[in-house]
């Protein structure tokens, strides 16, 4: 290694701890910008070829533009507060019930609306039913985490991550379903039952129950509409293989406005309120990655891959998604994501590899907060509430939850 590719790789690793560990506080966001800014400033990476990283990254910009305003409209009409009495009252004064209804929930939310919908959609509803019912929050507030990544490959459209990996050319519907079946209700079941397991004293016992549940307002309606015609919406350009950043943001957009207009309000009150530092951590995650691949690490990997595909693309497969889903823990899993998407298409890579990466690319951000954007979503979610939950705390669950669902379904896929 020359001492520009460490500088580089020191860099980056700087940057990612940042990221992870937030020292003084400070957003994710600046740490991943800071990197990539010195990168630049440091003459390691050409300016052309920064700008070219962070277009790659467009349609993940306006999907979560679209998801964001979204929530945010459904947010400030009390959308949420009608859906977390319903879930309470459904829950008829059990907290097990009640947790039952939030897991499955999040199975809809993420299968039809993506795992970042259920960071920024659901997660609100839930906390505020939890405070509805005199329960724990947080049992109920991971329970959306998980199952934001464990769900997130039921369909191409739950997980921003499955387009950066295919590259934005998704197999069919009926491939898909033929390869991710299985793994995703293995994920599903063993996520639910680990975390079960972890907060069964926490979520033992009884809760409120009738609580009073307002009629949803013009607006709240308006939001409701809106979602469920977007996650229609998705479902429709998924199986046409159309890219889905632009339409949600048309989506999110239209909707911010509409119900603005109907109920007298200006959408500025709204865009305010929208954590809106993502989408420069998005970007400067993607300059990152650029960097390391031209240390000729994208490279190396593909050699490996090509290699272990033509010895047994089963084990391969199973090996390399293992491996894959560690590392979007030390880099999130989007720019993993990218580096595996570019190794796959130079490695020439068979189907059965492919299926283990995008299981390892899904699932292993379960193990840590910063593996996936949806997580950090999530983080971000439940500070606004005034909840706070640290590395060692979700990595606690997490060194529990995640591996034992990737065995699952990596045993699933090479049963098939």
């Amino acid at each position: 290694m020359n001492l520009a590719s460490g500088c580089t790789w020191g860099i980056c690793a700087a940057a990612t701890a940042g990221v992870i560990g937030r020292p003084w506080r400070l957003p994710e966001w600046i740490w991943a910008v800071a990197g990539a800014a010195a990168l630049l400033l440091l003459g390691l990476m050409p300016l052309a070829a920064a700008a070219s990283a962070v277009a790659k990254g467009l349609d993940v910009y306006f999907f979560l533009t679209g998801m964001m305003l979204l929530s945010e409209t459904a947010r400030a009409h009390g959308l949420f507060d009608w859906v977390a009495a319903t879930a309470v009252n459904a829950a008829r004064g059990s907290r097990p019930r009640l947790f039952l209804l939030v897991y499955g929930t999040g199975v809809i939310v993420t299968t039809f609306l993506s795992n970042d919908a259920t960071a920024v959609v659901l997660t609100p509803a839930v906390y505020v039913a939890a405070r509805k019912a005199g329960a724990e929050p947080l049992p109920l507030l991971f329970a959306c985490a998980l199952i934001a990544n464990a769900a997130s490959f039921v369909l191409p459209i739950s997980n921003p991550a499955n387009l950066v990996l295919y590259g934005g050319h998704m197999p069919p519907l009926g491939q898909w379903f033929a390869s991710f079946a299985w793994p995703s209700v293995a994920a599903i079941v063993v996520t639910y039952a680990v975390l079960r397991g972890v907060e069964r004293r926490r979520i033992a016992g009884a809760c409120a129950r009738d609580v009073p549940r307002d009629p949803l307002g013009l607006g709240g309606a308006a939001a409701l509409a809106a979602i469920l015609l977007t996650a229609l919406l998705l479902l429709a350009l998924s199986a046409l293989d159309r890219p889905l950043g632009l339409p949600t943001a048309l989506a999110g957009i239209a909707t911010a406005l509409l119900v603005s207009a109907l109920t007298k309000r200006t959408p500025l009150a709204l865009a305010r309120c929208v954590s809106w530092g993502v989408l420069p951590l998005v970007a400067g995650l993607f300059v990152l990655v650029e960097a390391l691949d031209r240390t000729g690490i994208t490279a190396a990997l593909a050699r490996m891959l090509a290699q272990a595909a033509r010895a047994d693309p089963q084990r391969a497969g199973a090996l390399a998604g293992t491996i894959l889903a560690f590392a979007c823990n030390l880099m999130n899993n989007l720019p993993a994501g990218l580096i595996a998407a570019t190794a796959i298409t130079d490695a020439h890579a068979p189907r059965a590899l492919v299926d283990g990466l995008l299981i390892g690319v899904d699932l292993g951000p379960n193990l840590s907060v910063t593996g996936s954007l949806a997580t950090i979503l999530w983080l971000q979610a439940i500070r606004r509430e005034g909840e706070s939950v640290g590395f060692g705390q979700f990595l606690a669950i997490g060194a529990l939850a995640m591996p034992t669902a990737l065995a699952a379904a990596l045993a699933a896929r090479l049963l098939l």
